[in-house]
């Protein structure tokens, strides 16, 4: 317990860690599990949904090949956590607000980046070299982002599900929570990639039940080069959040000077590509909308806003590839949100947290996520809980 449900009508089982996985999931996991590169079995999260690609809340291990798509397009999202030296009484509604104010005038959301002048470009440089590479062996691969800048995007938080959080524990710890990515570049690279792979797929008649389920095999050169840049979009992902991390933390100490972090931060990617070794066999394993959660290795898993969110602490379950689930994971699409919320639904559900509370993030409201706390107690061999926390402030683009 509790795997849930195990589908065997594939080359390969897959496990799924839920009772009510819905039935596009099933049907686009089915599909995965013929796949001939997959090795042992696929398993699924409690947060499983339908995705693009491949199924979110996938663990997918590979053996001499990588599916591009199923890393998605979004390399190396994930999260960053650290305590705080604040006190849980200083967080009064206007405090919350002042420290909302700031971490705008610091970090660009949505689609704005950084000016040339910024910081950014001293973080770049380590990663400029290493493009440069990348950019040779796939020619035009970011042509598409036209005058957003890789190096003007680095630090910023992106739109969608990404957000700062500044968050309180049921000890009333007061610490930072953020979601972010590669932003444009880890886009651009993922999209290049998957439209080659799905090239070359019917160029070799790949025996593949779909189109975005196209893999590269180990002795294919876009193999080697995928896989470098979705490690340099991987690291780039993990130095934006280092960058909106240390801004927020800046922003906190112009309303309450002297705050700071206490301890070392957690970091962890949710989408993104490893090389590790499962059941005696060293495998490639995708996890796309889920965490490493070997044993004792700290994760965070984020409710929506308005919702928990948790720390976790992997227990090494070997059925789910040491995995965890990665968030709530969603109930209702974005556009079926819109339809389906108002603004005054979204005020009731986030009252007491300063936040937007406006129609351009109906799509975020905690309805149309799924159960944060069901998808715990799912996960409960997978994982276990260090900490519990509430929002008292959420920024979003």
């Amino acid at each position: 317990m509790p795997i849930f449900q195990t589908l065997t009508d594939g080359r390969v089982p897959v496990k799924i860690w839920t009772p009510d996985a819905d039935e596009g999931s099933i049907e686009q996991l089915h599909r995965l599990s013929l796949l001939p590169i997959l090795f042992h079995h696929a398993a699924a999260m409690p947060d499983v949904h339908r995705g693009l690609g491949a199924t979110i809340g996938s663990v997918i291990p590979t053996k001499d090949a990588v599916i591009p798509a199923a890393v998605g397009v979004d390399i190396g999202c994930g999260m960053r956590l650290v305590k705080t030296t604040l006190a849980p009484d200083a967080l009064d509604e206007k405090s919350l607000r002042a420290v909302y104010q700031a971490i705008l005038k610091r970090i660009p959301v949505g689609m704005t980046q950084r000016p040339p002048e910024s910081a950014c470009m001293e973080a770049a440089e380590p990663f400029r070299g290493e493009l440069a590479e990348i950019e040779g062996k796939a020619p035009g691969i970011l042509s598409m982002m036209k005058s957003m800048r890789w190096d003007l995007q680095l630090g910023t938080l992106g739109g969608g599900n990404h957000f700062i959080e500044v968050v309180r524990d049921e000890d009333d710890g007061v610490w930072v929570l953020l979601h972010s990515g590669s932003r444009g570049a880890g886009n651009q690279m993922a999209s290049w990639y998957i439209q080659k792979a799905k090239m070359q797929a019917a160029e070799k008649k790949l025996p593949i039940p779909e189109p975005s389920l196209a893999y590269f095999e180990a002795d294919d050169p876009l193999f080697a080069n995928y896989l470098e840049a979705a490690d340099w979009a991987q690291r780039y992902a993990s130095a934006n959040r280092d960058m909106l991390m240390a801004d927020t933390l800046a922003a906190i100490a112009e309303v309450f000077p002297g705050a700071q972090a206490e301890g070392e931060p957690i970091d962890c990617h949710h989408n993104y590509v490893a090389r590790e070794t499962h059941f005696g066999e060293e495998v490639w394993v995708t996890r796309k909308g889920a965490i490493r959660a070997g044993a004792g290795e700290l994760g965070i898993v984020p409710g929506s806003m308005g919702a928990a969110s948790y720390l976790v602490e992997g227990l090494g379950n070997p059925e789910s590839f040491s995995s965890s689930a990665h968030g709530a994971g969603r109930r209702y699409g974005r556009k079926e949100s819109f339809r389906r919320f108002t603004v005054e639904d979204l005020k009731r559900e986030t009252e007491g947290i300063v936040c937007r509370k406006d129609g351009g993030v109906l799509d975020e409201i905690p309805s149309a996520y799924k159960d944060i706390d069901a998808v715990m107690e799912h996960q409960s061999d997978l994982a276990r809980i260090v900490h519990r926390f509430r929002q008292v402030l959420c920024v979003k683009g």
